[in-house]
């Protein structure tokens, strides 16, 4: 009988651990008290993730000593789900290393992320639980904690500021022929061999050349006179007046067809300048010192003494430097009345072989089709090996969306520090998911407004307003938007194109003004049909749409 009254003891523990251990799963299945809260709600991309913050709360009496709770954060989209961590708790009877929930109640925030994809615009993010008790599992309750991923700051991507180089095409190119006269030491007669020299004979061909073409207009003519810096300053002054008479009268005997009567006369005196120039592509030993010389003495004479002193250099000067600068120089101006637009066009059509760099390159510009721009472009780097068509071609394939040909183009540009190179060089590592590089290409570029499109897919949205303080920028409505300054936001969207009624349909959003939404989104549509599927799955028109 004593037995039997044990075995029923013992069967009636096993029943009351049993419905005991019951009623702890079903209370914790139950979870009704249980708060959660996520921070950002909805929650928002950035930087390629798409980051979250939970706060489970527990309450007084919830969580079981022996209990241990596995918690799965997942991204729920169309066509799939993202698993986050397995974050675990465990009651504070259970001897294991996973943090520890009071049963008088405590609150656990954790923070992670997801990897981003284009398919969770539209998603929820659930918290799903895995109840450990007495060596049995049993699911709890999944949670919605988030609806939708705000991808706004990601559209400062589609405005990423670059500029075509400029063609350097110019409708009138100013030029100029020139021809010299040398002179004895200390003499300003014109010797008649030098009315015949090879210098005054190019010149006159030169000249020649610009009487017949049409396209040239002369615009003045200077008549320069020198003396070499040896033998006092007020000597040499007259020297010089003296032989800018004489060099005056020998471009009227030469007959050039280019009048005399408006030529401009000066007379320099001491050719420091020139002087200077000389030394500096000649051969002369110690020409450093001379050179010394002139950049710590200004006063002519000075210059001259000191000189004179290192007698063995002055006497290399007198046979390779002096004779040089005992001249005057003939220096007639002209314009060249450049092609036109059409007369290029036509010139292409004929034969590209004629067109300089310049016009391949203005002729890329006025093209509106890409395969043309993109011919010409090639044209430019294959036939002078161009370095801004090079960059422009890099830009067009950023334009055409075409961004692994602009990397290509890019890595072939010889001057790496060129701050246009480097901002498209960041441009193109920002789309390609590099932030990081994209940042520092930025940096060196000084972008500023590349920079702030930094902070708006970083989510720091304050400090991209700061950046575009005082500048232009076709971001700066979409940095007021994302920092929640709504007013300067529509102060700013102020074009006619799809993205910017696009916007303003957020702010609208955000407002809750549901008539304005409709109406931004209905004009965004029409001029881009593509953003009729981007709105459906924008969270931000999710109660609108």
């Amino acid at each position: 009988m004593k037995k039997i009254l044990n075995l029923l003891v013992i069967a009636g523990m096993c029943v009351s651990t049993v419905s005991c251990s019951n009623a702890i799963v079903k209370r914790m299945q139950a979870d009704q008290d249980v708060i959660t809260t996520c921070t950002p709600s909805p929650l928002v991309v950035k930087s390629g993730q798409v980051p979250a913050q939970v706060t489970v709360t527990y309450p007084k009496g919830y969580f079981s000593p022996k209990a241990i709770v596995k918690v799965t954060p997942v991204l729920v989209y169309a066509g799939g789900e993202t698993k986050g961590p397995v974050f675990s708790y465990q009651g504070e009877k259970v001897k294991d290393n996973f943090k520890v929930v009071s049963k008088d109640g405590t609150s656990i925030t954790e923070k992670f992320s997801f990897p981003y994809d284009e398919k969770m615009k539209r998603s929820v993010l659930e918290l799903r639980g895995t109840l450990v008790y007495n060596g049995k599992e049993y699911e709890l309750p999944t949670r919605k904690v988030a609806e939708g991923c705000v991808t706004t700051g990601i559209d400062a991507v589609a405005s990423l500021e670059y500029t075509y180089k400029p063609d350097g095409y110019q409708t009138v190119i100013s030029q100029s022929t020139e021809g010299q006269i040398m002179y004895d030491v200390n003499s300003a007669t014109v010797k008649k061999s030098e009315l015949t020299s090879e210098s005054i004979k190019n010149m006159q061909s030169e000249l020649d050349d610009l009487k017949k073409n049409e396209r040239v207009t002369v615009t003045g003519t200077q008549i320069i006179s020198y003396a070499s810096p040896e033998g006092g300053q007020a000597y040499n002054a007259k020297l010089s007046d003296n032989r800018a008479q004489t060099a005056e009268q020998a471009w009227k005997k030469l007959g050039t067809g280019v009048s005399a009567a408006d030529a401009e006369i000066k007379s320099v005196g001491q050719d420091w300048e020139g002087f200077q120039k000389a030394v500096e592509n000649s051969n002369i030993q110690d020409k450093d010192i001379i050179l010394r010389v002139l950049s710590m003495y200004s006063d002519p004479a000075r210059r001259e003494a000191e000189i004179r002193n290192i007698s063995e250099i002055f006497t290399e000067l007198t046979k390779q430097v002096f004779p040089e600068l005992r001249r005057a120089r003939f220096i007639t101006s002209s314009e060249f009345k450049n092609y036109t637009d059409e007369e290029l066009k036509q010139m292409a059509k004929e034969s590209s072989d004629a067109l300089t760099e310049p016009a391949l390159l203005h002729l890329a510009a006025l093209s509106d089709n890409p395969d043309v721009k993109a011919a010409f472009y090639e044209a430019a780097i294959e036939k002078f090996d161009s370095q801004t068509g090079l960059y422009n071609l890099a830009c067009l394939y950023l334009d055409e969306g075409e961004v692994n040909k602009a990397e290509d183009c890019l890595d072939n540009i010889s001057d790496k520090n060129d701050k246009d190179v480097l901002n498209l060089q960041g441009v193109v590592k920002l789309l390609k998911g590099d932030v990081k590089t994209a940042e520092t290409l930025f940096t060196k570029a000084g972008s500023a407004a590349n920079l702030a499109t930094i902070d708006l897919v970083n989510g720091n949205y304050q400090d991209a307003v700061k950046k575009l303080e005082g500048i232009s920028s076709d971001n700066k409505g979409l940095a007021y938007l994302l920092a929640g300054d709504y007013a300067k936001a529509k102060a700013e969207l102020k074009g006619n194109d799809a993205q910017t009624y696009y916007q303003l349909a957020i702010v609208a959003a955000r407002e809750g003004q549901a008539s304005l939404v409709k109406s931004y989104l209905d004009t965004a549509c029409q001029l881009d049909s593509s953003l009729k599927e981007k709105a459906a799955n924008d969270v931000e028109f999710a109660k609108y749409l």
